[in-house]
């Protein structure tokens, strides 16, 4: 009955889930120049785009499954497959980033860490952390160099073999993502790649589950999807508990509360407040007449 009341609790009380976008986020990549309304013809402020993002989307495709063939390398130089991360019992995080970016990747790589930071789960123990560079010409070395940047900003050194940060072949990175939705193109001008944010959750067996877009992340969002995507091997009791009250939306890529859920666990709880009262006042007036007996 307590583990029922904290559940209720925390879904009658817990903030909204902040998430940015929708299933075909757009987001200009920082160093090109935003639409201003000179460039617009009349009537189109709300769908302008500019010719270097007509490509470029992050589109949700829940329930892909990636290619987990598919050959890259780890920071350590290693020949790896993305195989090797979905061992079947842990869900992991996911992100698109290209380690040379100047500002936009490092932004979605220190948006997960300061999610994961607060999760009461453990990396490498409860889940993973994968990030995919899309740029053929980052190396192992530009990996490595990443991954220590980012631990020591983050204090993180302890779960090193929980972060992956892998780099690959134009081939085989087109592969996985394209079929996780995500598409990307590089532009001369500025020399940089336009692309969008976001981070991707999946099952242990490497389908495509969750979708978060922008560069911060909502740690109770992760914390639900990481449970959800985990399939029983992660969370507790109450983490089962606070999915009965949420629901992904994938329209909005967050989760929102189902109140019909949730009236219903309030009545629950009522019934056995209620039945708790009426056992407590029958045993006290037991007592009272044994006491005058």
């Amino acid at each position: 009955m307590k583990v029922l009341a904290l559940a209720v609790a925390l879904c009658v009380f817990s903030s909204p889930a902040f998430a940015q976008g929708g299933g075909s986020y757009s987001q200009a990549e920082p160093g090109f120049p935003q639409p201003s309304l000179d460039m617009m013809e009349p009537g189109t402020v709300a769908t302008a785009r500019l010719p270097q993002l007509e490509n470029v989307s992050f589109k949700q495709k829940l329930n892909a499954q990636l290619p987990l063939a598919t050959h890259f390398r780890d920071e350590n130089g290693r020949d790896v497959t993305l195989g090797q991360y979905f061992n079947g019992t842990r869900p992991v995080v996911l992100a698109f980033v290209y380690y040379s970016c100047p500002m936009l990747c490092t932004q979605i790589m220190n948006g997960v860490s300061r999610a994961i930071k607060v999760l009461p789960f453990t990396p490498g123990q409860d889940f993973d952390i994968v990030f995919i560079s899309f740029d053929p010409r980052d190396k192992p070395e530009t990996a490595a160099a990443k991954k220590t940047a980012l631990l020591n900003y983050w204090s993180a050194q302890n779960q090193s073999g929980a972060w992956h940060f892998l780099t690959g072949e134009e081939p085989e990175i087109r592969r996985v993502t394209s079929t996780a939705g995500f598409f990307y193109m590089w532009d001369e001008r500025s020399q940089q790649y336009a692309h969008m944010s976001g981070v991707l959750v999946l099952t242990p067996d490497g389908r495509l589950s969750r979708y978060f877009y922008g560069v911060e992340y909502s740690p109770k969002e992760l914390r639900l999807a990481l449970v959800e995507s985990g399939q029983g091997h992660v969370g507790s009791v109450v983490d089962e508990l606070l999915l009965y009250c949420y629901h992904y939306d994938p329209s909005q890529g967050r989760y929102g509360v189902i109140v019909m859920n949730l009236v219903r666990l309030g009545g629950v709880l009522t019934v056995l407040a209620i039945g708790g009262f009426i056992l407590a006042m029958r045993r006290q007036e037991r007592q009272h007449m044994e006491g005058h007996a």
